[in-house]
This record gives C-alpha cells, structure tokens and sequence, in this order.
C-alpha cells in the first residue's frame, strides 16, 4: 500500500490533487483555531480547562467541527449547517414534487438542487451563528463559565461576530466543492473526516493520562476490533441479478448483458445516528429552558426528564437510542430507494430480475428484500452507535472514547471511498492501486 501511495504521488495530475486537497484540509484545520473578531481567546481556554463541557449537543456538534465551536473560532459552526441543508433538501423530495422532479432531470435538475443546498445552508449558519453567540455571551456554550467569552458585547461586535460565523460556514462549503471537483474524494465527506480525525490523539491521550496503560490497552484492542467489523459490514451487499433482454435498435442489436443491483447491509449510512441524537436532545433542551434560575425546585417532569433522558449511562436513554436508530434506519432507506421507481426503470430498458415477472411483482421483491436486509444494518447502526455510552459505563471514557458511535462510522466509510477513488484513477494508468 505504501508503494502504491508513492506511485500516486509519482502520478504528475494525480499528485496535484493529492496536493491541493491537503493544502483545503490544512486551511481547515487552522481556520478551528483563528479566534473569531470580539473572542477573548484566554477566557475561553480558561473555561475549557474546567472541563464542564462534556454531553450534550454541542459536544456532538464540536465533534464535526473538529473543536471549532468550543473554541469560538471563525469555524465554529463547522460542517454541520451543510450536513443539516443537504437533509432536509432530501426529505423535501417526499413533501414536495418539484424537488423530485429536479432529482429525476439529471445532471440540471441535481445542479438546482445544489443551489438551494447552498442558500439553506447559508440560513442554517445565519441562525446557528445567531444561537451561539447568545449562548457565549451568557456563558452556558462553556458550562457557565465565570468570565466573558466577548468581553464586549455591543452592537457591533454581535453584528461582526455572527457575520464572521456564517461566512466561515460558506467558506468550508465552498472549499468542500472545490476538494470534489478539483481534489481527490467527496470535499464535504473529507472535511467531516478530518475534523473527527484531529480529535483521536486528544482523546487517546487523555485515555491514557486518567485511566491508565491497562486501559489504554484495551481500548486500543477494542478499536481495531470495532474497525474490522465496521469496514466488513459497510463493504457487506446484496446482489440482485439483472438481466437485460436484446433488442433491436436500427440494425444493431443492444442488450443481452448480466448485472446486479447492490442492496448495502447499511443504506442509510450514518444519517440515523446523526437524527436519534438529535431528537434524544430535545428533552433535555426542553428542560434547560423549564429550570428556575431563581434555585427554586424545578417541576417533576424536568426532574424526570434530567434523570432518565440526559445522561447517556442510564438503560432507558440507552434503549430509546437504540430503538430511534432503527426507526429513522428504516425512514430514511424508504425514502431514498423506491423501489417502484428501479422497477419502472428496469423495464423502460428491457431488464428483468430472473423468475421475477417485471412492474409491480419487481417492485414488491425489491422491497420484500429491502425491508430484510435492512434489519441487520439497524441493529448494526444502534450496537455501534452504543459503543461510547457502554465505554461511559464500563470505563467512564464516553466523550474520550473515540472507537464507536458516529466518528468511526464516518471516518471508516469516508476512509473506504477516498482509497476506492485514488485506486480507481491508479487504475487507469495502469498502477496496481491500493487495492488489491
């Protein structure tokens, strides 16, 4: 592998993009350290070592900026406004049909809805940029911190801060695109990938300064357990056979080919994890808001809800995790593969799946195997999704535990594309590639 990667980089067009796509990640990863205008740095670092930071939706958020937000810096938001416009431009599709007719038309009609990504993601930051900068100035982004995060906080510091913000989330999507189209890989994947990757040696680190060499050990142990199992079941699919009868076209005869549809054991990649936090969440905000500051007691369905449904190492959060992950597994596969529509497309080019008679008897087999596979991959997506909240358990490492959960799903199937593409492009000139 190694020499295969010094072949690539022997490749005159292929190491120009190897290049210019760790020049865009490096200017990523300063950008998380570039305070933004009206921070004080120190008091930021002053609250961060006070360690009242864990939990929560900010530290999952933290995690795809690659420590931005916690930071305050002109990356803060990250990649997350992004992620959420590129969801909610797909759940669209089912709510509205003009989106799914852009989706149908190719090429122009993907380029639209690229378009609309790109302005909802920039309203996204708008309002996350807004929602951070009043949460530093009351001091809870860093668990009420004693001092100032923006020591002055006028007019126009707000106003310069919460622009800077918003710009710093177009700019990382902008630089996501040029990685796509002038680098190497999926830009907006890489820059999640390397956000979470740039926290590994901080988590390992502190692993090893608390719980000692023992531990470490086996964490370590458990992580490349966790890895191989991951990268056999993201690599795991079912192959559907399809053959394609001839026809007559003028006087050349088209057709007669085999191939297959692959079904993935895990379709819907990590978009359950990402909506199951998301919604765990809710209550907890819902309570943060009903809490007296006055120190009167709060009511007993705040009580509640801070007991059973903020802290991830009791059973029931646990089990509610579990149960949303297959949940929004199964919402999100049905709404991004139709079967009635890989039917009709099947049969407009004369394809048949062998001893399935084509239209609707297709359609009904497609979706009989797809609400199959799509078990496992669920039940795969929650065990791994649980993996931190065991290791907080078992170990008390859940924010330091960097093995499991939504950071190795994403760093292992964004690691598994990248080489696939540099491997596809060894290929094509003739290199033996990184894979063998």
């Amino acid at each position: 592998m190694l020499s295969a990667i010094g072949r690539a980089f022997r490749t005159p067009d292929l190491r120009r993009k190897l290049l210019f796509t760790l020049g865009i990640i490096t200017i990523f990863r300063l950008g998380a350290f570039i305070p933004a205008p009206g921070v004080d740095y120190g008091n930021v670092q002053q609250c961060l070592a006070l360690g009242n930071t864990d939990g929560g939706l900010y530290q999952f958020v933290n995690l795809f900026s690659g420590g931005a937000l916690l930071q305050v810096s002109i990356f803060a938001l990250g990649i997350m406004p992004y992620i959420t416009a590129s969801i909610i431009t797909q759940l669209l599709r089912v709510v509205i049909p003009r989106f799914q007719e852009l989706h149908q038309e190719g090429a122009q009609g993907q380029s639209k809805l690229t378009q609309y990504t790109r302005y909802l993601t920039i309203a996204l930051g708008l309002l996350n940029a807004t929602t951070l900068v009043s949460l530093a100035r009351s001091g809870a982004l860093l668990g009420n911190c004693p001092v100032p995060l923006i020591p002055d906080d006028s007019l126009i510091i707000i106003v310069l801060l919460i622009i800077t913000l918003t710009a710093g989330t177009g700019l990382i999507m902008w630089m996501g695109e040029l990685i796509t189209e002038k680098g190497v890989g999926n830009g907006m994947s890489l820059l999640i990938f390397t956000a979470i990757a740039a926290g590994f040696p901080t988590s390992l680190g502190e692993i090893l300064r608390t719980q000692g060499g023992t531990v470490f050990t086996l964490v370590l142990l458990m992580g490349i357990v966790v890895v191989t199992l991951v990268i056999f079941v993201e690599q795991s699919q079912r192959r559907i056979p399809v053959q394609y009868a001839k026809r007559m076209v003028g006087r050349r005869t088209l057709g007669g080919s085999s191939t297959y549809i692959p079904i993935k054991v895990n379709m819907a990649g990590v978009i359950p994890v990402i909506f199951a936090s998301s919604m765990l969440y809710l209550p907890s905000l819902v309570s943060q808001f009903n809490t007296p500051q006055d120190g009167t007691p709060p009511a007993a369905w705040v009580n509640w809800v801070t007991t059973y449904l903020t802290s991830g190492d009791h059973p029931l959060y646990m089990a509610l995790y579990f149960l949303l992950i297959v949940f929004f597994t199964y919402f999100y596969v049905a709404i991004t593969f139709n079967p009635d529509e890989v039917s009709e497309n099947m049969k407009k080019y004369g394809g048949f799946i062998p001893g399935i008679r084509a239209g609707k008897p297709t359609a009904e087999y497609l979706q009989y195997v797809l609400s199959r596979i799509t078990l496992p991959g669920a039940v795969y997506l929650g065990l791994v999704a649980l993996i931190p909240l065991i290791a907080l358990v078992s170990i008390g490492a859940n924010q330091n535990f960097p093995f499991g959960g939504t950071s190795i799903l994403i760093l292992v199937g964004v690691g598994l594309e990248t080489v696939k593409q540099i491997d596809a492009q060894l290929q094509q000139r003739h290199y033996e590639g990184l894979l063998r």
